[in-house]
């Protein structure tokens, strides 16, 4: 089992995070818009509350990435998913687990920690992708509160 922990400081409350991270089924209103690297073309969604599946169609990918809403703490601001169906760059599980903190002058901190497993031989590629999705999420999350808490 492989494992990542990041995190980002964030120029917003963490309740507008939590806002924006907490809605599940609505990823569009916050991943990044321009950055070529990995583009949404559509989000289908599967269930309601804990258990949904959004079903993200990104530009140039062929098959979606399926991420489960495996957990969902209000009180905590802690979020917890996993990618279910294929699965991107040889990877066979994953999960990963969000808490926002709150910081000092309205400010906030996501952290966010995964784990995963790969097919042999594939774990750089694997955790080389998730960073870059993580460095996405991060931005994305960062122009949103710019651009009005994700409105």
């Amino acid at each position: 089992m492989y494992k990542i922990a990041t995190s980002h400081e964030f120029d917003a409350p963490a309740a507008v995070l939590w806002d924006m991270l907490q809605d599940f089924a609505h990823i569009e209103r916050w991943w990044p818009r321009h950055d070529p690297a990995v583009q949404i073309d559509r989000v289908d969604m599967e269930g309601e509350g804990i258990g949904m599946i959004r079903h993200i169609y990104n530009k140039g990918y062929d098959a979606p990435v399926s991420e489960r809403l495996d957990a969902l703490d209000p009180a905590n601001l802690s979020y917890s998913l996993s990618i279910v169906g294929a699965k991107p760059m040889g990877i066979t599980h994953y999960q990963a687990h969000g808490r926002i903190a709150s910081l000092p002058g309205e400010r906030s901190r996501l952290d966010y920690a995964s784990e995963f497993t790969t097919e042999s031989g594939k774990p750089d590629d694997a955790e080389a992708w998730l960073r870059m999705a993580y460095e996405l999420m991060f931005a994305g999350l960062a122009a949103a509160v710019i651009r009005g808490a994700g409105q």
